[in-house]
């Protein structure tokens, strides 16, 4: 008799920073607002890289409400810096600006808001470029108990979409991830929104990157395990080193979340 077992994997958990980029700088702000300067992208891009990041995530944040094309020479710039997969975001609408944002050094593609007014270029852009260069980015925001919608233009225009509802469609568009951001926490320091990101780990089969609200390590520990993300991602507590990398990946190894660790 033939015998089969099913392993499920366990795959390591990501520790993602995040570059919010406004006119080539990187700045930081609370819940999409409040905008201030923090430093050069390519100063950062390089820190992270070497203090053991997992991935690197470089948004232009006004490049859509703004209506204009990503700085393509700062993705240039960064990607000549780091040696990790780096996912890019912002301003970008059609097939041709995710082939020239691949082109200048990006891994991997986030779309937002182009992805609600045009649902098929999530579809087009898998099938010419493959799933795992599509990355689903959504900004969502409750408005009421267990129930988040969509907003897009960096936050600032809600499309009444249900949040979950959309990171499923996504998912069959053929998005090879998603980065949920939970806009009521972000920039709080006060913990993810754990029920927002549960709930859609619980309706999708692709990693989920959970994103606002980092403050603590503990934080992290959460969102990778009761929250059910892949990867947290989290930008000011990196920027002000207020959390070191190395010591966050100690943490989570000490509480049995497995991480990709120097050696």
């Amino acid at each position: 008799m033939n015998r089969y077992w099913t392993v499920k994997i366990m795959l390591a958990k990501r520790i993602v920073p995040c570059l919010d980029v406004d006119k080539g700088r990187v700045v930081k702000g609370r819940k999409f607002q409040n905008i201030q300067d923090v430093d050069d992208p390519v100063d950062l891009a390089k820190k992270y890289n070497q203090a053991g990041a997992d991935e690197l995530v470089f948004y232009d944040i006004t490049a859509s409400n703004e209506n204009r094309n990503i700085f393509l020479d700062v993705v240039e710039n960064v990607a000549a810096e780091i040696a990790i997969p780096f996912s890019v975001g912002g301003g970008i609408r059609t097939i041709s600006d995710i082939h020239q944002t691949l082109r200048a050094g990006a891994d991997k593609v986030s779309i937002n808001s182009a992805a609600i007014k045009n649902p098929q270029l999530i579809k087009d852009a898998a099938l010419k470029f493959g799933s795992q260069c599509v990355v689903l980015s959504i900004d969502a925001k409750a408005v009421s108990e267990n129930t988040w919608q969509v907003y897009i233009n960096g936050g600032r225009t809600n499309t009444e979409m249900d949040a979950i509802e959309w990171a499923i469609k996504g998912e069959q568009l053929g998005a090879g991830e998603i980065v949920i951001n939970a806009i009521d926490v972000d920039g709080e320091k006060n913990g993810y929104n754990l029920e927002l990101t549960r709930a859609i780990a619980d309706k999708v089969n692709i990693p989920i990157i959970a994103s606002g609200g980092a403050g603590t390590k503990e934080h992290f520990a959460n969102v990778l395990q009761k929250g059910g993300a892949d990867a947290a991602l989290a930008a000011s507590v990196f920027h002000y080193s207020e959390i070191q990398i190395p010591d966050l990946k100690e943490y989570l190894a000490v509480s049995n979340i497995i991480v990709r660790r120097e050696i």
